[in-house]
């Protein structure tokens, strides 16, 4: 049995238009270029899909965490997509539900909130690994947001520039 024990909701303001963010969020086979991330597969491939699935492994080489994502929600009228993950390596099991919106803003701006819900085992093991990986749960989600801004921003100037240059 899983619980919600921890949540975190980092927010940013991305100097860049919603478009350019929903594309990189709804493009899951790009992910391993953004996030701390090394994507394996993606089914069915494409833009996101509810039901979409994509495996992949985090952490360092040495240390393969696979993780499953699954979309389980994807509204593009609203900018909201959910995901429901699922890391796991040896002695570690850990769920997490995110949900992210993007709120567009003036002068192409807009703000990502991101909420991630972690949910751990039952007992002394999900207590251990609540208190092992505590650091990461806080900085976890804003490095992965922190990512996905810059790569936003990036993505801009560089569409910036080649519109000035046409």
């Amino acid at each position: 049995m899983t619980t919600t024990n921890y949540m975190a909701c980092p927010t940013e303001i991305v100097e860049a238009p919603v478009g350019v963010v929903w594309k990189l969020l709804t493009d899951i086979s790009r992910w391993g270029s953004i996030f701390d991330f090394r994507v394996i597969s993606v089914e069915p491939s494409g833009l996101a899909a509810q039901g979409q699935r994509m495996l992949g492994q985090k952490g360092p080489r040495w240390l393969h965490i696979g993780a499953s994502f699954e979309y389980t929600l994807i509204d593009e009228t609203h900018y909201q997509l959910e995901l429901d993950v699922r890391l796991s390596a040896p002695l570690v099991r850990l769920t997490v539900h995110e949900a992210m919106d993007c709120v567009p803003l003036e002068d192409g701006r807009c703000r990502v909130n991101y909420h991630c819900n972690f949910g751990f085992p039952s007992g002394w093991r999900g207590r251990f690994m609540r208190i092992l990986l505590s650091r990461g749960l806080k900085e976890g989600p804003s490095d992965s947001l922190s990512r996905l801004k810059r790569a936003a921003e990036q993505e801009h100037r560089g569409r910036k520039e080649k519109k000035r240059e046409t």
